[in-house]
């Protein structure tokens, strides 16, 4: 079973916590990930660009000029994708991008990207986020002191935290997120991976939890 030591803001080691072999000592595929990461993209495409046939475009019911004997080329309509202001052959359409996953999936996805993570030493966690308001430049001078300045870092919190967001989401190198809305696109594409204490707690329960039900 993997350890990992629980630090404070200043960067001091306080203890250190077992991790579950479930979580962090994955054995799925690494190409879970990957089609984990694929279908959460392509679900964020709304997919409603669209552009206008020759059946769409308003106008052109009436022949400009007659069949034959004019010495130009034959036309029936100046909607056709020949003539400037026409319809567009072949066009995007509006269309569902979705990638649905099973729920195993999603979480086979995401226990493997953690346990990569952890393998890389991109996994820290942190005791507390003692935010008493919202305080950016806080938030800047904790992860300086981890020594995440110049990395791209995944906050995990066990709840919402408003004080913890709000000191973020001012800052383009970090993100928070909760133990809930996890999933493997966020951890896969972060430099780091910081928990709260409170948070991977609550995410080796939950496996707890899920192994009772299914016994």
């Amino acid at each position: 079973m993997p350890a990992i030591d629980v630090k404070d803001i200043n960067n001091n080691v306080k203890n250190t916590i077992q991790l579950s072999d479930v979580i962090f000592k994955s054995s799925a595929s690494d190409a879970v990930v990957h089609t984990a990461v694929r279908s959460y993209l392509a679900n964020q495409r709304q997919g409603t660009h669209a552009t206008k046939t020759r059946a769409m475009v308003k106008g052109g019911g009436k022949k400009p000029w007659k069949q034959k004997h004019t010495g130009r080329a034959r036309h029936g309509s100046i909607r056709s994708p020949l003539w400037r202001g026409g319809g567009i052959t072949f066009g995007p359409q509006p269309r569902d991008y979705s990638i649905k996953l099973p729920k195993k999936q999603k979480k086979a996805a995401l226990y493997k990207a953690l346990t990569l993570k952890l393998a890389d030493g991109e996994i820290f966690v942190i005791d507390s986020l003692p935010l008493e308001k919202p305080k950016t430049k806080q938030m800047v001078d904790i992860l300086d002191k981890l020594g995440f300045a110049s990395k791209t870092v995944l906050i995990v919190v066990s709840d919402r935290d408003t004080n913890v967001m709000l000191s973020t989401r001012n800052i383009p190198t970090a993100a928070v997120i909760t133990v809930s809305d996890l999933n493997a696109y966020h951890i896969a594409s972060s430099n780091i991976v910081l928990f709260t204490s409170d948070a991977i707690m609550k995410l080796q329960q939950s496996i707890s939890s899920e192994v009772e039900v299914s016994i």
